[in-house]
């Protein structure tokens, strides 16, 4: 069956005061419902600037942790963790509204990662990423919801010009703003040995991706690379919040589907 270990990290950085990060977990207590329901991630990065970034990054974690355990056993991931973004981005927009927040605003992005059987279901909104580190080199897995990444798309800079852009920050999608939002969604089929790097922008926009595998391929506790790959960043920078969450598949469990249903391969 599907096998996997985590370890996070997460620091404020040199310049901030308060961490508008935050991230959480869902670990199956069984093997049946490692089965029936499977493993959750997630990191959200509160938009700073705007007044209450970090209400807006802990309510969209607690709610898709939260939902994702009363989901359905069995659900289809490729369907189910969309929703449950959109059911994040209502409750931070619906927090907007509440008499103790009226007035201000808050937004949030936001990465998660749904892992069942052999698959691995990533779902963002936002610059937060998701990247796959396979036989010792990383592969980004989310595109960034930015200005300047919509730019990069239309050929109008490069992949070069965003590093050093004043916009690459400017955010077109995120959670809380408006009361609809479209994530996007990606399947992954796992192998064992695979690693999965959940991380907010503090971390990826200083480290490149081969820093990155090198950090996560390292013959260590999870908890140790995670907070290596933070303390890496902040000293390279610093100027914002900065998470990671690192995840290791030891097994998976091939299946195949018939009706809607898996059903387990011979071995």
């Amino acid at each position: 069956m599907l096998d996997v270990v985590f370890g996070q990290a997460t620091d404020p950085g040199k310049t901030r005061k308060n961490n508008e990060d935050s991230m959480g977990s869902f670990i199956p207590n069984s093997r049946h419902q490692a089965r029936s329901h499977g493993y959750l991630f997630v990191v959200a990065d509160g938009v700073g600037g705007l007044d209450l970034g970090e209400i807006a990054s802990s309510t969209a974690v607690s709610v898709l942790v939260q939902e994702f355990e009363k989901a359905q056993g069995g659900a289809m991931l490729i369907s189910l963790l969309p929703r449950l973004v959109q059911h994040a981005n209502a409750a931070v927009h619906d927090r907007t509204l509440a008499s103790e927040f009226r007035g201000k605003k808050m937004a949030t992005t936001a990465v998660a990662c749904a892992l069942r059987h052999d698959q691995a279901i990533v779902s963002h909104v936002g610059d937060s990423r998701c990247y796959l580190v396979r036989k010792g080199v990383a592969k980004q897995i989310t595109q960034d919801h930015t200005w300047v990444n919509e730019q990069r798309k239309m050929g109008v800079i490069s992949a070069s010009d965003i590093a050093t852009s004043e916009s690459r920050h400017v955010l077109i999608r995120s959670l809380g703003p408006e009361m609809f939002v479209s994530p996007d969604t990606t399947a992954l089929t796992l192998q064992a040995g695979d690693v999965l790097v959940l991380c907010s922008d503090g971390l990826h926009d200083e480290m490149p991706a081969d820093t990155m595998a090198s950090i996560v391929t390292q013959n260590k506790p999870l908890d140790e690379i995670a907070q290596e790959l933070v303390a890496r960043a902040v000293e390279i920078d610093g100027n914002d919040n900065t998470t990671a969450q690192v995840i290791r598949v030891r097994s998976v469990e091939q299946v195949g589907m018939y009706r809607g249903r898996p059903y387990r391969l011979p071995s």
